[in-house]
C-alpha cells in the first residue's frame, strides 16, 4: 500500500512535469534557436522531457510527501462523519469561490496574474473553507437542525431491516468522555487495556487546552502532572486500543470546564469518566451518568471483614486521639487503635469494622495484643 502511494505520487509529479514541459520548453527552443529542430521541438518531446525531469526531482519530495499524506489521513480518521460533510461542503464552496474570482483573471498576459494568483486563491480559499466547517461545528448545527438528529442517531442494518437508534437503548452510551483528571491520573490507559471499556473516547479541546495550560506551569509538580496527562492521550491515541475522538466544539457562555463537561454530556447523551470528587457529586443533580474510576477501585477491593488481622505500619498520626494511620498496599488506609504508641512500626491488628466512602474503603483496627509497648515513657 505504501509503494502503491508512492508511485502515485511519482505519476503525479510526472503528469505536473509533462504539463510544465509544454508550456515553458517551446519558448526555451526560441530562446536558443532550436525551434526547427524537429526532434526536440515538439509536444510530445516537451511533454517527455518535462515528465522525466519531475520524475527524477519526485526521488527527493516522495517520502516527505507521503510521511503527510498518512499524517492527513490519520487527521480525517479521527473526525466525525458530520464534521467531514461539512468540512467537505465549505471547502466545495472555497474552490468555487476561488475559480469565479480567477476567471477574472485568466485573460490577463501577464503569467503571474493568470496562472500563479489563481492557484494560490485556490489553495487558501479551499483551505479556509474546510477550517471554517470543521473548527465551527456547533454553529453550523445551529443553523442545520437536521444534523443533531443524524449525529444523535446511529442505525445498523441487519438482513435489510434497521434495528434502530443507540439511544434507545438505556445502558449503552457511545461516547466516553474523558475530563482532565482522568487524563492525569492516568489510570485510565491501564483500563482501557483491559478492554471493559467499549464505545469511543472523546476529549474536548477544552480539556486538552487546560492539561496543556497545566503542563506549561511554573510549578513543577503541575508540570508533571499535565505533561503526564498529555502522554497518557497520544498513547491513548497512538495505539488506538479503543476508538478516540477529538471534540473541537466549545461552550462560550460557559467559563467553568466542569459544566462544559456536564453540557457534553447531556448534548451526546455520553458518560463523563472521571475520578474527580467534586465532579461526582455535582453529576448527580444534573442526570448526566458518570464513571468514576475511584469506585470501580473501590468494588474491586478484597472485602476486609471484622476479626481478620492484618499486618500493617503505622505511618502517622489520626484526627483522633491516640489513632495511628497505615495503609495496605492497595492504598486502603487503616484507623488503628492507640496506634500512636507504635509509629513506624510493623504491627498485627484486628479488624473491627470496614466503611465505604466516596473517597475509598477506610477500615478500623486495634492491635492484637493490649496494652502499650513497654519501652513507653510514663507521663
Amino acid at each position: 500500500m505504501i509503494m502503491m502511494r508512492k508511485r502515485i505520487i511519482q505519476a503525479a509529479f510526472a503528469l505536473i512535469g509533462g504539463s510544465i514541459g509544454l508550456l515553458i520548453l517551446p519558448s526555451l527552443w526560441n530562446l536558443i534557436g532550436w525551434q526547427d529542430n524537429r526532434i526536440l521541438a515538439n509536444n510530445i518531446m516537451d511533454f517527455i522531457i518535462g515528465a522525466i525531469l519531475f520524475f527524477i526531482i519526485s526521488f527527493i519530495f516522495v517520502t516527505y510527501i507521503d510521511q503527510k499524506l498518512t499524517e492527513a489521513e490519520k487527521y480525517l480518521a479521527k473526525k466525525n462523519p458530520i464534521t467531514l460533510l461539512i468540512g467537505s461542503v465549505t471547502t466545495i464552496l472555497g474552490l468555487l469561490i476561488a475559480v469565479l474570482i480567477s476567471s477574472l483573471l485568466v485573460n490577463s498576459d501577464v503569467f503571474l496574474i493568470n496562472t500563479v494568483i489563481p492557484v494560490l486563491l485556490m489553495l487558501v480559499l479551499g483551505y479556509l473553507g474546510f477550517r471554517l466547517g470543521t473548527t465551527r461545528i456547533d454553529e453550523w448545527k445551529k443553523l442545520i437542525p437536521a444534523l443533531n438528529r443524524t449525529r444523535a442517531k446511529i442505525e445498523s442494518i441487519d438482513d435489510g431491516r434497521i434495528l434502530g437508534e443507540r439511544n434507545s437503548e438505556a445502558n449503552y452510551h457511545h461516547y466516553k468522555i474523558l475530563d482532565t483528571n482522568i487524563l492525569i491520573d492516568g489510570r485510565i490507559y491501564d483500563l482501557v487495556k483491559t478492554g471493559f471499556l467499549e464505545g469511543t473516547l472523546l476529549v474536548p479541546n477544552f480539556v486538552l487546552y487546560e492539561i496543556q495550560y497545566i503542563a506549561d506551569s511554573a510549578d513543577s509538580v503541575k508540570r508533571v502532572r499535565g505533561r503526564r496527562g498529555l502522554d497518557i492521550l497520544n498513547k491513548l491515541r497512538e495505539e488506538q486500543i479503543i476508538p478516540i475522538e477529538m471534540y473541537e466544539g466549545d461552550y462560550e457562555d460557559i467559563k467553568e470546564v466542569d459544566e462544559k463537561l456536564i453540557q457534553l454530556a447531556k448534548d451526546l447523551n455520553a458518560v463523563l469518566v472521571t475520578n474527580d470528587y467534586n465532579l461526582n457529586k455535582v453529576t448527580s443533580f444534573q442526570n448526566v451518568e458518570i464513571f468514576n474510576i475511584n469506585e470501580l477501585v473501590g468494588a474491586l477491593k478484597p472485602r476486609v471483614l471484622p476479626g481478620e488481622e492484618l499486618h500493617v505500619m503505622v505511618v502517622k498520626k489520626g484526627t483522633e486521639r491516640q489513632q495511628g494511620v497505615a495503609y495496605l498496599d492497595d492504598g486502603t488506609m487503616v484507623v488503628v487503635e492507640d496506634g500512636q504508641f507504635f509509629m513506624n512500626k510493623k504491627l498485627e491488628v484486628t479488624v473491627t469494622s470496614a466503611i465505604q466512602t466516596d473517597a475509598g474503603r477506610m477500615i478500623f483496627a486495634k492491635p492484637v495484643h493490649s496494652g502499650r509497648p513497654i519501652d513507653k515513657p510514663q507521663n
